[in-house]
């Protein structure tokens, strides 16, 4: 659930990506599209937001500063499916020591 952190309404243009940079403040750069490289990043406006760890900050759809809680860790691997990939990485490396001659 996002909570939103300071009103700044943001108006949007379109092909542009909208961020809060190091800094704390809402900076843009230009969309990468076919083939063309994005641009280096404008500052918007300057806020000197004070961001705290385990927060994910973003722009909203109103053009507000809103947070929501990062999601850490993800699914643990079960040992069953850790052994059958340590047991490929094995076989294919055998295979390409005999492809090689180091191993007859």
């Amino acid at each position: 659930m996002a909570e939103k952190v300071k009103k700044v309404g943001v108006k949007r243009e379109s092909g542009y990506l909208y961020f809060i940079d190091k800094q704390g403040d809402v900076s843009r750069t230009l969309m990468a599209r076919g083939g063309k490289k994005g641009g280096k990043h404008s500052k918007v406006t300057e806020i000197g937001l004070k961001k705290e760890k385990g927060y994910l900050y973003f722009i909203d759809k109103q053009g507000d500063i809103s947070r929501s809680v990062m999601s850490r860790g993800g699914k643990k691997k079960s040992e069953k499916t850790v052994n059958k990939v340590f047991k490929k990485k094995m076989v294919k490396a055998v295979k390409k020591s005999v492809k090689k001659g180091k191993i007859k």
